[in-house]
């Protein structure tokens, strides 16, 4: 029988541009889980996992020895922007078939990280960087929906917004339409405030079994969805690009284990990496029909209501590879537990964490309940 799996607890850093060694992120975000979970020792930890693309180091070793752990196993999780949460799709397997009861999920990254530049994907061309897949994607979605270029500008405006409140946040300023739509131009579609931006952060988590997690917390928050899709690397499996297919798949997986469908769901945490992503996510998860992700945006906005992202998203918070999906989790996690102070939804019961890679060749999804 598969076992329960819950969060118990979670430590994270500012994100910040800070030039700071990937090793000591990486301590400052599980020394400030500790330390929101008096009652971790760790020697209830039986494995660590660490969510990085700085991955030429034994970085989840190295984590374990600096913070006193001696685990039954150790290893880092890579895999571009949805590292995060594949590390914790990792723990919870590892609790779930009963090899692990404790896990340590902690991701970091460097503004300077490798993983921003996609030197493996040859069917790129010299157009390796991600703001040309965003461009692609944004140029599609306006052309097939009929979409302006002042209505995407105002997913930055509300992540923008939404940020200040989060006292992670990379992002300390509010940009107005006109801020956004007069930035810097980086190709034609996009612009420097549609991005989110590389920085340094760190984030981590525990995961714990049904019978262990009582000793960590007495209001823990349960794993009860998960899907994940991979299409491909590269852009030579991609069926269109108005839509995300591997978040399709990955969303349609995970709530049909969670028995929930999309209208029943009160706080989500969407991979805004570019403007046009969230709008695009949010069709593709089924939260909105085709093409109607920007109205719910614009709605959003109006009514004043931050259930999608509301710490701020990628392009308020920050984008560190590593730590974005944990940081993500963190968030709904928070929500669910009501604990999320000025940025906290009205009674949240289910929440949903989208995370995805590279032009959504590969995307997971998360459902978590209280």
């Amino acid at each position: 029988m598969i076992k329960k799996v819950g969060i118990a607890s979670y430590g994270i850093t500012k994100f910040s541009r800070e030039d700071a060694k990937i090793e000591s992120v990486l301590l400052k975000a599980t020394k400030n889980l500790f330390e929101n979970c008096s009652n971790l020792t760790q020697k209830d930890i039986d494995a660590v996992l660490v969510s990085t693309n700085n991955n030429s180091k034994y970085l989840s070793p190295i984590l374990a020895e600096m913070t006193g752990i001696e685990p039954k196993i150790a290893h880092s999780v890579e895999s571009l922007c949805n590292s995060g949460t594949n590390a914790i799709i990792s723990a919870y397997s590892y609790i779930a078939s009963g090899l692990a009861d404790v896990v340590l999920v902690a991701g970091a990254e460097r503004y300077d990280s490798p993983g921003q530049i996609l030197q493996w994907d040859n069917s790129r061309g010299e157009f390796k960087h991600p703001i040309f897949w965003a461009s692609i994607f944004t140029k599609s979605y306006k052309k097939t929906f009929s979409v302006k270029e002042e209505d995407l500008a105002l997913v930055s405006v509300k992540n923008h917004r939404q940020a200040q409140k989060n006292p992670y946040a990379f992002s300390d300023k509010i940009y107005t339409l006109n801020d956004v739509l007069n930035s810097k131009k980086l190709t034609n579609e996009i612009r420097l405030l549609d991005c989110s931006r590389p920085c340094t952060g760190g984030a981590s988590i525990i995961l714990a079994s049904e019978n262990k997690i009582k000793e960590f917390s007495d209001k823990p928050i349960w794993i009860t969805g998960i899907g994940q899709k991979t299409m491909s690397a590269g852009f030579t499996k991609t069926i269109t690009f108005s839509s995300m297919e591997s978040s399709a798949f990955a969303a349609q997986s995970a709530l049909k284990m969670s028995k929930h469908q999309p209208n029943e769901i009160d706080v989500l945490e969407i991979h805004d990496a570019f403007s046009v992503c969230e709008p695009m996510s949010l069709e593709s998860i089924g939260i909105t029909e085709k093409g109607k992700g920007i109205d719910l945006v614009k709605d959003m906005i109006s009514t004043n209501n931050s259930k999608i992202n509301p710490r701020g998203g990628l392009i308020g918070c920050g984008h560190p590879l590593g730590a974005t999906g944990i940081a993500q989790t963190i968030e709904i996690f928070q929500q669910l537990q009501s604990k999320a102070e000025s940025r906290q939804i009205d009674n949240p019961k289910v929440g949903l964490i989208h995370n995805m890679s590279a032009a959504s060749t590969s995307s997971t999804v998360l459902v978590l309940e209280n």
